[in-house]
C-alpha cells in the first residue's frame, strides 16, 4: 500500500530534551524529524507530537518544536501513545494511515505503532528519522514491527508517495526546498 497525503498523519513520538543527547545519531533523527513535519506541513498532512513525561524528560527538542509549531502536542505516560488514550480527538484517531517517527524505536515508537496497528490502522515508521540509544535495539524493532504487518520507509519514501507525481508545482516546491 501507498502512503496517500490524504489519509495520513505525521506522529512525532518524544524526540525530548534530556532524552536526545542519549540516542544513537540523535541529531541526525532530530534532524530528520523536523524535514518529515516540514515537509507535512508544506503537503497539508496533520501533524501530532508525543511527549512522554515532559516534566521530568523534558519538552520537544527546539529544533523540532520551531517546524512543529501549528501541530497538535499530547503528554502521555504510557509507552504507547494509543493506549495511554492521549491521541483521541486528534488527526491520529481520525486518519486512516498514521507515519511515525521518534524515540526510542523500541520502547514508544513500537508500543505506539504496534497498538494502532492492533487497532486497525495502517501504519509507517520511518527508519531514518527513528532511533534508540542502541542502535541493536533499533534494528530489533524493526524487525519485529515488519513481523506484524508494520511497514518500515524512509523519509523521502514518505514525501515522494505524499506527492504522488512530479510535473506539479507542490513537486517542484517541495523538491526545491526539501530534497537534495
Amino acid at each position: 500500500m501507498l502512503m496517500n497525503r490524504e489519509q495520513s498523519v505525521l506522529l512525532i513520538v518524544d524526540v525530548q530534551a534530556r532524552l536526545a543527547p542519549f540516542i544513537h545519531e540523535g541529531e541526525q533523527v532530530a534532524a530528520h524529524c523536523a524535514w518529515l513535519a516540514q515537509v507535512a506541513e508544506r503537503v497539508r498532512v496533520p501533524v501530532v507530537v508525543t511527549e512522554h513525561f515532559p516534566e521530568k524528560i523534558g519538552g520537544t527538542l527546539e529544533s523540532v518544536r520551531a517546524v512543529t509549531q501549528a501541530a497538535q502536542y499530547v503528554s502521555k505516560q504510557c509507552f504507547s501513545a494509543q493506549d495511554d488514550g492521549c491521541l483521541k480527538g486528534t488527526a491520529v484517531e481520525q486518519q486512516r494511515q498514521v507515519i511515525i517517527c521518534g524515540t526510542e524505536a523500541h520502547v514508544c515508537v513500537q508500543q505506539t505503532a504496534l497498538s494502532l496497528r492492533w487497532a486497525g490502522k495502517q501504519v509507517f515508521v520511518v527508519a531514518d528519522a527513528s532511533g534508540s540509544r542502541d542502535p541493536a535495539n533499533r534494528d530489533l524493532a524493526f524487525e519485529r514491527m515488519r513481523g506484524h504487518g508494520i511497514e518500515i520507509v524512509s523519509r523521502e519514501m514518505v514525501a515522494f508517495e505524499w506527492l504522488q507525481r512530479g510535473g506539479t508545482d507542490l513537486f517542484r516546491e517541495v523538491n526545491r526546498d526539501f530534497i537534495r
